[in-house]
């Protein structure tokens, strides 16, 4: 199979003209607050969308419009790597990140809802390029190449394989028909979704300007602050607003959508998210109880500190109440447990996914029941469905891969002189998008003090835990690469 390298270039063109133009939506807040980014940030978006626009139009008489299923893993990989390397640009030229291997950290960060951040001062840093910080985890949630694939019918280039290649393993579901009106519908969720929150947080007391950039970065799950102490820094109120929004952003759009159509029949049947909502409540449980063992604090805020960062970390927001590490041993095992997890497939959310776990116990179970009645033909069901024997060995082979690479990773990290709590804590929250981690990387330290090869490593590991694995992995193969 031969690449249609015109039709790749063509669309990596658009989404470098439409990151550009994102960009320029930082320049309202860099006038406003006339902190001195506006030069840059300026330079930034217009430097993008120029390169942008001339990859579009030296491709723009398509001979051959048909985008195969290889080019929509390329297009997706090379979008993710494109957009990193120009996002980095207004911290670059801004000289809030002068270094490219910490601004790309700072920007892949951003772009795969990760947060794990190299900023030291948070508060320091200029309100225009802070924007544009929270705008990446915002533009990364759904991911740009969904809100592409809305716009490619226009070209006349068929967007499925984008769509599948975004999401692989576990198929989306499709909330209409043509995958067109599942892109609008989806965008349409998270954008009304992150005004929603915006807006009570604004009324909680946040300025507009924090709760802008809350509101976005909540509904990525990505995690980034204004503020040095993260959520840690507001009222109880407003974390209690950011556990619910947590709690959504990390639910299958899917079930949002019957949600706010009245069928919660549908919602509440559904075997993922009795799973996710019951995962939430027993370790909120769990939590609030050890911390109430440890700690002179009241009940309250054992539950609230117990509640939000449990719904932080299962769903791979990474805001931070409370430092974990510092309650107990046990609960600091318990959170690295937790990133591993991960919220509900068709979210925004990283990690392994609640589905995947609940295939792979269903099938460990089944396996006991098949050793008593070898001829016993026993499927795994998931919501009152067979699941095909395909989809049950991808899942075991993500599983099984994920954990290889977390193993791999940890040590390639520790080959670095990173302690070893440091390297499994800053693997594991990159592999899994989740931000805070354990050791030096934990919820009030941040990654600045890692290698530069750590860096490029662990962005590496967020792309591959983005793209959950497949997509980037299945590049790096020379089958991928052989003309068939």
């Amino acid at each position: 199979m031969r690449f249609n390298y015109q039709v790749i270039i063509n669309i990596i063109g658009l989404l470098l003209m439409l990151n550009g133009v994102f960009m320029l939506l930082c320049i309202p807040f860099s006038m406003y607050f006339g902190e001195g980014d506006l030069i840059a940030i300026n330079w930034s978006g217009l430097i993008t969308i120029c390169v942008g626009a001339i990859l579009w139009f030296v491709t723009k008489d398509l001979s051959n419009k048909e985008l195969k299923k290889k080019d929509g893993y390329l297009i997706v990989t090379l979008g993710w790597v494109s957009m990193s390397c120009f996002g980095a640009l207004p911290y670059i030229l801004s000289g809030a990140i002068p270094n490219f291997t910490d601004a790309f950290f700072e920007t892949i960060s951003g772009y795969t809802t990760t947060g794990a951040s190299i900023l030291t001062d948070i508060e320091s840093v200029h309100k225009g390029i802070l924007f544009w910080r929270s705008l990446t985890q915002w533009i990364g949630g759904m991911g740009i190449i969904v809100l592409a694939v809305a716009i490619l019918p226009i070209l006349g280039i068929g967007g499925m394989q984008l769509f599948v290649a975004e999401s692989p393993g576990i198929s989306p579901d499709k909330l209409q028909p043509r995958i067109k009106e599942t892109a609008k519908r989806l965008w349409l969720i998270y954008v009304m979704l992150t005004g929603m929150e915006t807006v009570l947080l604004w009324v909680g007391g946040m300025t507009f300007f924090d709760a802008l950039n809350h509101g976005l970065t909540t509904m990525a799950t990505g995690g980034f602050s204004t503020k040095n102490a993260s959520a840690a820094h507001f009222s109880p109120f407003i974390q209690y607003v950011m556990v619910l929004f947590m709690f959504l952003a990390g639910t299958n759009f899917t079930m949002t959508y019957f949600g706010l159509h009245g069928q919660f029949k549908k919602v509440i049947r559904n075997e993922e998210f009795r799973f996710y909502l019951g995962t939430c409540v027993l370790l909120t449980a769990i939590t609030t109880f050890a911390i109430s063992l440890t700690s002179d604090t009241g009940f309250e805020q054992s539950f609230r500190d117990g509640l939000f960062q449990v719904v932080s970390v299962v769903t791979t927001t990474g805001f931070v109440s409370a430092d974990y590490t510092q309650w107990s041993s046990f609960i600091t095992i318990l959170f690295f447990i937790m990133l591993f997890i991960g919220a509900s497939a068709g979210s925004t959310s990283g990690g392994v996914k609640i589905v995947r776990h609940v295939i792979l116990l269903k099938n460990s179970i089944l396996e006991l029941k098949r050793q008593l009645h070898p001829s016993a033909i026993i499927p795994v069901r998931f919501n009152r469905i067979a699941v095909p024997r395909d989809i049950t060995f991808n899942i075991l082979a993500f599983i099984m891969i994920y954990i290889s690479i977390f193993s791999i990773g940890s040590i390639v990290m520790a080959s670095l002189g990173v302690d070893l709590e440091t390297a499994m804590g800053s693997v594991a929250t990159s592999l899994g998008n989740v931000g805070p981690g354990i050791g030096s990387v934990g919820p009030v330290d941040n990654f600045a003090h890692l290698p530069m090869f750590g860096k490029w490593f662990l962005a590496f590991l967020m792309l591959l835990g983005r793209l959950e694995l497949f997509t980037v992995l299945m590049l790096l193969t020379p089958y991928f690469w052989r003309k068939l």
